[in-house]
């Protein structure tokens, strides 16, 4: 498999490319708006041949990407984090017309806590559920888009769920919060943990990332998942399977 990694010299886009060379899949281009010896400065230059694109460069690169793909006909793996709503509807766009796999995380342990979250929400469902996030002081974005994913898949379950991010002030808290807290410091890779709180019992589901190659194996499990389907936008529960 020929795979392009685009963001190769960021931090994740490092670990995808050193992943691939352990795997005996082909790094086919190393694509970073940096540029630099032996990597591309943009996706336009490289034409050579491809089977996916696996994309950890930067949310703001959506259309680019989107289009790219579309025009030579490849599979995406779109890893970053912080997509706006319009730049989530360019993805989804893109999945018209080639196989898109997203998520915020692409630990497949944080995919299965994600479908356990649900399980729980749907069994506890009138109980308090709190998430908590924590990252290393350099992340931009907050909350985390596993946070906000683990959210989503309780709100699957409560439609009627709020969003609190963070809390303060004067007032009670309300049934249908749920409550989502973000801690910045050190050099944390990734912790997440959703709890579950009743009167008499306290369920918790927690997630350590200790390593970043974690994601890296993620994301190459997904673009070996992601070349075999068709059109269309597919997530992490897509590959853990019914």
């Amino acid at each position: 498999m020929n795979i392009i990694v685009n963001g190769a010299l960021g931090r994740m886009g490092q670990q995808v490319c050193r992943i691939i060379a352990e795997s005996g899949a082909t790094l086919a281009a190393a694509v970073d708006r940096a540029g630099g010896e032996g990597v591309y400065a943009s996706l336009t230059d490289y034409t050579g041949p491809a089977d996916v694109v696996i994309d950890f460069s930067n949310h703001a690169s959506a259309r680019e990407l989107v289009d790219y793909c579309k025009f030579r006909n490849l599979p995406l793996v779109a890893a970053t984090t912080g997509y706006t709503p319009e730049e989530f509807a360019i993805l989804e766009e893109g999945a018209k017309s080639v196989p898109v796999f997203q998520s915020y995380n692409m630990s497949v342990g944080v995919a299965l806590l994600a479908r356990l979250v649900k399980q729980a929400a749907a069994i506890f469902g009138g109980c308090d559920v709190e998430i908590i996030e924590a990252h290393h002081n350099r992340k931009a974005d907050a909350p985390s888009g596993t946070a906000l994913l683990l959210a989503d898949a309780v709100k699957e379950k409560r439609p009627d769920a709020e969003y609190v991010f963070g809390r303060s002030g004067q007032h009670k808290r309300q049934p249908n919060e749920i409550g989502i807290h973000a801690l910045r410091m050190g050099n944390v890779v990734g912790e997440h943990e959703v709890i579950f709180a009743t009167d008499n019992q306290t369920i918790s589901l927690k997630h350590q990332a200790h390593d970043r190659a974690l994601f890296a194996e993620g994301a190459l499990t997904a673009a070996n998942f992601i070349v075999k389907q068709a059109p269309g936008f597919y997530h992490m529960d897509d590959l853990l399977g019914p």
